[in-house]
C-alpha cells in the first residue's frame, strides 16, 4: 500500500494542473485534462465501470458492489493546484526519520521551513517527509487525496472478499478557485453519502466550515493634473485607506482562530481615478454571518455618504456551513470516526477555517464531510506531507468501505 500510494503521488505532482481565477472557461486551464486523462486510464486498467470524463474535466467512475442492498458511498478529490504559487516542475525531496527541527528547502536561496514559523511540522518527527526545493508548492493539496483514493480503490479491486456497496469516485477541476462543484452532477454520481479527501494533517475530520461571502468595494475618484488639482482632485486611494480602517483589527484572519469569523482584504487595485478592494467575509454561525454582512454594508454606506456617493458595494454569498445538512446525517461522520479508530488513528474533529467542495455538495443533496489528505502548509513553498500519512489515507478509504458494509 505504501509503495503504491507514494508512486502515484509522485506521478501526479509531476503534472502541472494549476487553476486560473482570471479565466472565464471551465475548466479554467486546459492542462487539468492532462491529469484527468491519466486517471481515466488508470481507472480503466483497474476495471471500474461507468468511467467518464466530460467536457468540463470532471472524472467519475464506479466500483460495483459485491453484495446487494449495501449503501452507495463516494470519494472525491480535486485535480487542480492553487494559483497562489507555481506547481510546474515540482522537485520533491525525501527526509527520512525527520528530526522535528528546521527544514532547509533551498540553501542557496535561504529558504527554510522553520519550527518557529510552522510549529506543526514538529508533529512529523520520526516520519519520512516529502518537501519541495522551495521553488514551487508540492501539490499535496490535493494530489495526495487523489493518490489515496486511487490506491484504496485498487486494494478493494484486488481483495474482492471485502464486502462493499457501490463505491463512486470523482475527481474535480477548479476547486482552488471556488468552482469545483459548479458542474458536479450529483444524480449521475449516484452516491448517498460521500467524503472529500482534502483536509490537512493525519486524523482531521471536518463537517463544519465557514459561511462565506465576497464583497467588492469600488471607489470612484476624480483625476486632474496635480499641478492644478486644488479643489478638484479626489484621490480614490486615500478613500480606500478609510475603508480599510473601517473594520476592526480583531476581526482579521491574522487575529482570529477556531470559530471566530473575520473580514479579510484579499486584494486591492487602485489609482487616483478608481480603486477596487476585494474582501471576503467569513463566520461559522449563520446569524453572526448575516450580522457581519450588515455591519460591512452599513460601514460602507456611511463612508459613501461622507464622500458624495463615490463608493459602491456588491456582496454575494459564496457557500454555507455544511453542518446545517450533515447534522441530520451524522452517521456519515460516525462511520469515519469508527474507521479511524479501527486504524489507531486519533480523530481530530475540527471546523474548517475555509471552504470545501463538500459544503456545496452537501447543500446539493450529497452529505459530504472532509477527511485528511495528510499534508500541511498548502498553497506555498513550505508545503509538506509524510509517506505515513499517504498510506493512512489509502487505508482509511478501505476501512470506511468496510464500516459502511457492516452498518
Amino acid at each position: 500500500m505504501r509503495k503504491k500510494v507514494l508512486g502515484r503521488f509522485l506521478k501526479y505532482i509531476s503534472i502541472d494542473t494549476q487553476s486560473d481565477p482570471e479565466s472565464k472557461t471551465s475548466p479554467s486551464t486546459s492542462k487539468q485534462f492532462d491529469l484527468a486523462r491519466i486517471l481515466v486510464a488508470e481507472l480503466e486498467e483497474m476495471g471500474l465501470e461507468d468511467i467518464s470524463l466530460d467536457e468540463r474535466c470532471y472524472v467519475m467512475a464506479k466500483l460495483p458492489a459485491n453484495e446487494d442492498d449495501l449503501v452507495a458511498i463516494g470519494f472525491i478529490a480535486h485535480m487542480d493546484t492553487s494559483p497562489d504559487m507555481s506547481g510546474k516542475d515540482v522537485k520533491p525531496r525525501f527526509i527520512e526519520n525527520y528530526d522535528g527541527g528546521d527544514i532547509i528547502l533551498n540553501e542557496e536561496k535561504g529558504i527554510v521551513t522553520s519550527l518557529k514559523d510552522y510549529p506543526e511540522i514538529g508533529d512529523f518527527k520520526g516520519q519520512t517527509i516529502i518537501v519541495t526545493d522551495g521553488n514551487t508548492l508540492l501539490g499535496a493539496d490535493d494530489k495526495a487525496g487523489i493518490a489515496e483514493i486511487m490506491t484504496g480503490l485498487e486494494y478493494l479491486v484486488e481483495n474482492p472478499h471485502i464486502r462493499h456497496g457501490d463505491i463512486m469516485v470523482a475527481f474535480t477541476p477548479d476547486e482552488e478557485i471556488g468552482c469545483g462543484a459548479d458542474y458536479f452532477d450529483v444524480e449521475k454520481f449516484g452516491a448517498k453519502y460521500a467524503y472529500t479527501f482534502d483536509g490537512g494533517q493525519l486524523g482531521e475530520l471536518e463537517y463544519e466550515n465557514f459561511n462565506a461571502a465576497s464583497a467588492v468595494v469600488k471607489i470612484q475618484g476624480r483625476n486632474v493634473h496635480p499641478g492644478s488639482a486644488k479643489g478638484k482632485m479626489v484621490n480614490s486611494i486615500y478613500i480606500a485607506g478609510q475603508v480599510m480602517e473601517a473594520f476592526p483589527e480583531n476581526k482579521r484572519p491574522e487575529t482570529t482562530e477556531g470559530y471566530e469569523g473575520f473580514f479579510h482584504l484579499n486584494d486591492i487595485k487602485g489609482s487616483t481615478e478608481e480603486t477596487v478592494l476585494n474582501y471576503i467575509i467569513r463566520d461559522h454561525d449563520r446569524d453572526k454571518f448575516e450580522e457581519m454582512k450588515d455591519f460591512f454594508e452599513t460601514r460602507i454606506s456611511n463612508l459613501s455618504k461622507e464622500h458624495g456617493g463615490r463608493i459602491s458595494l456588491t456582496i454575494e454569498d459564496s457557500y454555507y456551513n455544511m453542518r446545517e445538512v450533515i447534522e441530520d446525517h451524522m452517521e456519515v461522520v460516525d462511520i469515519a470516526v469508527k474507521a479511524m479508530e479501527n486504524l489507531d488513528i486519533e480523530p481530530r474533529i475540527i471546523p474548517i477555517r475555509g471552504g470545501t467542495d463538500g459544503s456545496r455538495l452537501s447543500f446539493m443533496g450529497l452529505p459530504c464531510p472532509n477527511l485528511f489528505a495528510g499534508g500541511i502548509n498548502f498553497h506555498g513553498r513550505n508545503e509538506m506531507i509524510s509517506v505515513e500519512a499517504l498510506e493512512a489515507g489509502a487505508n482509511l478509504l478501505v476501512e470506511i468501505a468496510k464500516e459502511w458494509a457492516a452498518k
